[in-house]
């Protein structure tokens, strides 16, 4: 018998359906929900190959935000944060640079 055991403990990710945690799995009912608009939307308009093309395109970022996970933060969490730190409070930081030796030089001279 043989019980796998995470090494850091904030790495457990429960799984629900499928092998997939619930936000995985609510993203992939998503991205076949999309999948299945663009296919029942554009039907009528396009050839079978383009469609297919189409559907795997608009369903590929709806899969990908189940998946994407960058500094310990998820999709949303990331896009949040760039948010409030690129659009909510954006700064302009400038560097001034002061040369210690320079200084002391200047005062000495005078």
């Amino acid at each position: 018998m043989e019980i796998k055991i995470n090494k850091e403990i904030k790495e457990y990710n429960e799984t629900m359906f499928f092998g997939l945690s619930v936000r995985q799995f609510i993203f992939a009912i998503l991205a076949c929900g999309a999948a299945v608009g663009i296919y029942f939307g554009c039907r009528n308009f396009m050839g079978t190959e383009t469609l297919s093309w189409l559907c795997m395109l608009g369903a590929a970022p709806f899969a990908a935000l189940g998946f994407i996970r960058y500094n310990g933060m998820y999709a949303e969490q990331i896009a949040k944060a760039w948010i409030r730190s690129e659009i909510l409070m954006p700064r302009h930081l400038t560097f001034t640079g002061k040369n210690e030796h320079y200084d002391k030089k200047k005062k000495e001279d005078k």
